[in-house]
């Protein structure tokens, strides 16, 4: 399972993600990078987030559907600054993922430690579930 990256979307099986962001201000949506890969206990989507907070961003599970979303607050610079260079996306995000039916996304965990939102989704034992909220933890 490759992720691969067609115009304007990003496939993961049946996964698509419109790309908004290239530094676009707090108006426009954005899509953050993401890394999914198989482990022997299941399937793990690290996603990066930095300057972040967990309790701004929300995971919802939907069937076999992952949609994570959050917004990254643009804090940090003066309002008058003129960029140079701005490759840092702000404002909300949305990406979603239709995970394959062999993972269990009612089991999947979640953690934010240092920039990256890490889900691992283990291998299924049964059929999936219904709309869920997957709770994130801080990492230690």
């Amino acid at each position: 399972m490759a992720l691969t990256k067609v115009s304007s979307s990003i496939h993961f099986g049946t996964h698509t993600a419109k790309l908004g962001g290239g530094g676009e201000p707090a108006t426009g949506r954005w899509v953050p990078n993401a890394d999914v890969y198989i482990t022997e206990g299941g399937l793990v989507v690290k996603v990066e987030l930095a300057g972040m907070r967990s309790d701004s961003l929300e995971i919802i599970v939907e069937g076999n559907r992952l949609r994570i979303s959050g917004e990254r607050e643009d804090c940090c610079r003066p309002s008058s600054c003129n960029f140079v260079i701005m490759e840092i996306s702000y404002g909300p995000f949305e990406t979603a993922l239709e995970i394959p039916p062999e993972y269990d996304l009612s089991l999947a965990k979640a953690v934010y430690l240092n920039g990256f939102l890490r889900i691992d989704v283990p291998a299924a034992k049964s059929g999936q579930g219904k709309t869920k909220k997957v709770p994130i933890s801080e990492g230690k």
